[in-house]
């Protein structure tokens, strides 16, 4: 799977940029999008206009870790991996017996962005199993990512020569785009186009980016790990009524 998001509605963490990224320009003329295609034959691209686009395949498969796609109500959302509580989690968002994991994901959102009581991190952490997603709410104009904390799912996030942001279950993938300014998306955290990158497992902590060197000590991007010494400042999710959007406040 793959979803590259314009630098407009996801900015990349400085820290990802390697001073010789060596990268491309992944959106331009849909570059990134044909490659994917190249390698993935019978792949689907799904163009997000301005915001960018998602593509996704069912090749080559784990069958543990199966990939997931749905669109609803301009909410797109890409799945891979296992969810293990899914009764309780269609009981916790009253869904009915047919939904699979990808549903739960959106609804999990629409529960956060409209109405919802928890905060964003307990929310993530409530999805117990091995996973990661990407999500797209096209009338927000919110991006919505995540993966578990063991990273059981192979998961790489980067930045392209313009900023925009790549995103993928494919290393090399993300390498074409984005050189070296890429790394493995942080195990138990997730990415909002507002609230940026947050760590799930620890919300009240801080994360401090590590710059990640290979063999031959050339960086290739940042990890990002938990600073036990620093912890967030408290900020509330203010909302007013049921139709208060949390994309606008988180």
């Amino acid at each position: 799977m793959l979803a590259v998001f314009n630098k407009s509605v996801a900015k990349c963490p400085e820290a990802l940029q390697s001073p010789e990224p060596g990268s491309v320009s992944a959106l331009k003329d849909g570059f990134l999008a044909q490659h994917f295609g190249s390698l993935h034959p019978s792949s689907v691209t799904v163009n997000l206009g301005s915001s960018g686009l998602f593509a996704y395949s069912n090749e080559k498969q784990n069958p543990l870790l199966p990939r997931l796609f749905a669109v609803v109500e301009d909410i797109f959302c890409l799945f891979q991996g296992h969810i293990e509580n899914v009764a309780l989690l269609k009981q916790q968002y009253g869904l009915n017996k047919t939904a699979n994991e990808v549903i739960i994901v959106i609804e999990a959102y629409r529960t956060l962005r409209d109405r919802g009581p928890y905060p964003a991190d307990q929310v993530v952490r409530d999805i117990q199993g091995k996973f990661a997603f990407i999500l797209y709410d096209t009338t927000s104009k919110v991006s919505f990512v995540a993966a578990d904390v063991d990273g059981n799912v192979p998961f790489f996030w980067g930045t392209d020569s313009e900023g925009h942001l790549v995103i993928a279950d494919d290393e090399e993938v993300v390498k074409k785009g984005c050189g070296k300014s890429f790394a493995p998306f942080p195990k138990g955290c997730f990415f909002t186009s507002s609230g940026g990158l947050r760590s799930f497992e620890h919300p009240h902590n801080e994360l401090k980016a590590v710059p990640r060197v290979d063999s031959s000590g050339e960086v290739y991007g940042a990890t990002f790990k938990v600073d036990a010494e620093v912890k967030k400042e408290s900020s509330g999710m203010p909302r007013v009524g049921s139709a208060a959007n949390w994309s606008s406040d988180y």
